[in-house]
């Protein structure tokens, strides 16, 4: 086998030949991508047509740009993106905070009971589904039923009405995304923790380092590399609306589309009130464009920093 790879002068022929049984098992995975990832990519050209379904793809009138046209003459594409962004950018900031803070915590507890019973306490919320979670909102936060309307009568603090005031929901959302998320994050880098040779903390310790010098001359600079790739993993989705969430707490509420309505949501809405699956493919494409802009222009600023951070 080496001598016949080492007959053929290509260098990627031979690295083939050499390790055709490993790209033999990678055969199920790439025909797997390119039935369910690229070939459904033909669909971007519904974004130019004026697409009946009863035509189809091949057969529906091009239009060019003027799907397009439609979502961008307005100002409502500038609200929405702008939702979008602060918002993902919201959620990676406190996520990755919060999931290294709790992280670091527990592993200077030690390995104890009380760790073991927080880790399954703060992974759980992971697997609870939004729509669930959008039932308890609606326990907590309904005006005259709710939760938190009784507290404040008892209190005698005048009730606030959370689906007709758009300015509490930021808060509200971001506090929701760290409640979910933050605990399976911890989990994440704890595992990276772990893997730091202990004989480090160990000379630290003897040079008369603190906890807390420890924390950051240690930890944090040899966990540089799984938060920036966790990082550029997240700024993939930056451009997405997190439909799920968003829609299972907020529903159709004109009330709170300021402050609440993202890219997913008015394609999703467009999609059921327009029927246009022309100028909703329109939106999902730049939605598209920008956030692979985004990943690429991020991995390549990462690669420069260093060489070891960037994913490609």
């Amino acid at each position: 086998m080496k001598a016949q790879a080492k007959r053929i002068k290509h260098r990627g022929l031979r690295d083939l030949v050499a390790n055709r049984y490993l790209y033999a098992l990678a055969i199920p995975a790439v025909l797997f991508s390119i039935i369910f990832a690229y070939l459904p990519m033909i669909g971007i050209s519904i974004a130019f047509m004026d697409f009946n379904p009863l035509k189809g793809i091949f057969h529906s009138p091009w239009v060019g740009l003027e799907n397009f046209r439609f979502f961008f003459r307005g100002s409502d594409w500038l609200v929405i993106t702008r939702n979008t962004v602060l918002y993902n950018v919201a959620f990676i900031i406190t996520g990755t905070t919060l999931s290294l803070a709790l992280a670091i915590m527990l592993t200077e507890l030690g390995r104890n009971f009380f760790v073991r019973i927080m880790q399954s306490v703060m992974i759980l919320p992971n697997f609870i589904s939004w729509p669930i979670i959008g039932l308890f909102t609606v326990a907590f936060f309904t005006a005259d039923t709710g939760v938190l309307a009784k507290m404040f009568t008892s209190l005698g603090l005048p009730q606030l009405s959370f689906y007709t005031n758009s300015e509490v929901w930021p808060w509200i959302l971001v506090f929701m995304n760290l409640w979910k998320t933050a605990g399976f994050g911890a989990i994440v880098y704890m595992a990276a923790i772990v893997g730091i040779d202990k004989e480090l903390y160990e000379a630290a310790k003897m040079d008369g380092a603190s906890r807390f010098s420890c924390i950051f001359r240690i930890t944090l600079p040899l966990l540089k590399s799984t938060i920036v790739v966790l990082f550029l993993l997240s700024l993939g989705n930056i451009f997405g609306g997190n439909l799920d969430m968003i829609y299972s707490l907020v529903g159709d509420n004109s009330f709170l589309f300021p402050s609440t309505d993202t890219i997913d949501t008015y394609v999703f809405r467009s999609l059921r009130t327009t029927g246009s699956m022309g100028m909703t493919q329109a939106i999902a494409l730049y939605q598209s464009l920008v956030g692979f802009i985004l990943v690429v222009g991020a991995n390549k600023l990462a690669g420069k920093l260093d060489k070891d951070s960037a994913l490609f």
